[in-house]
């Protein structure tokens, strides 16, 4: 019986941005209406996600966060369309909840 090594690698990244993506996110960000609120909350997890980024030598933080913000950004159309049709929304689990979110 010969001894193999088994190899373990680290998990693939499902999807790496563009390395412009964050610069052209936060462009998309600042000309949103809801910038005012969004471009702080992007540097901020941007900020948290570089200095974890540094600790760890990963950039999967630093992927999850412009994955996370291009979701917000691309489905802003429809949370607006279904906010103002002023469906009812109790009840619905919140999304922060279910993505088990590291913080």
């Amino acid at each position: 019986m010969s001894a193999q090594h088994e190899y373990t690698s680290a998990p693939a990244v499902a999807y790496a941005p563009a390395p412009g993506a964050p610069a052209e996110l936060l462009a998309q960000l600042r000309a949103d209406r809801r910038a005012q609120h969004w471009v702080p909350a992007f540097e901020r997890e941007w900020a948290a996600a570089l200095d974890e980024s540094r600790r760890t030598f990963s950039l999967n933080t630093l992927y999850e966060v412009v994955q996370v913000w291009q979701a917000r950004l691309a489905s802003a159309p429809a949370v607006d369309a279904f906010v103002a049709s002023g469906f009812d929304e109790t009840g619905f689990v919140d999304m922060d909840e279910l993505r088990g979110r590291r913080r």
